[in-house]
């Protein structure tokens, strides 16, 4: 399996990760929930949160997905990109599943917008102590 094929898997199989915001010029991390279209990331919030404002201001974010607690040499992505924000409806249909429901009524509610990543780089790290693979789009 090449480094793409493996970052695809990586993004198949994996939904919980951390993004990163910049929170007055200083990183801000937080654990998210992601669902991936090949590449595009995306993840569910509520327009009242801290870091829609935090992306409003600045639209970048570093997101490590893929990790699974096994131990050294296990592979994960670091994935560099531009967040856009969107209450699109279908977007929201999309995305939605039951687990949303402690946050959001359900699609339609007008607090939930779709974050979408959309990444300018994708890092394979800690691939059995190999160097990192640059993805190539």
């Amino acid at each position: 399996m090449n480094a793409k094929e493996n970052a695809l898997k990586i993004l198949k199989e994996s939904s919980v990760g951390t993004m990163a915001t910049v929170q007055q010029n200083k990183p801000h991390t937080r654990y998210m929930t992601f669902f991936s279209d090949e590449f595009t990331l995306y993840t569910a919030s509520s327009k009242q949160t801290q870091k829609v404002d935090e992306l409003e201001t600045n639209p970048y974010t570093h997101i490590l997905i893929g990790y699974d607690g096994k131990g050294l040499g296990d592979d994960y992505l670091e994935i560099e990109g531009t967040v856009s924000i969107s209450d699109d409806e279908s977007l929201k249909q999309k995305i939605w599943n039951e687990h949303m429901k402690p946050w959001f009524s359900g699609p339609e509610d007008t607090s939930l917008v779709i974050l979408k990543v959309e990444p300018e780089s994708i890092r394979l790290m800690n691939k059995k102590g190999e160097e990192p693979h640059i993805i190539e789009f």
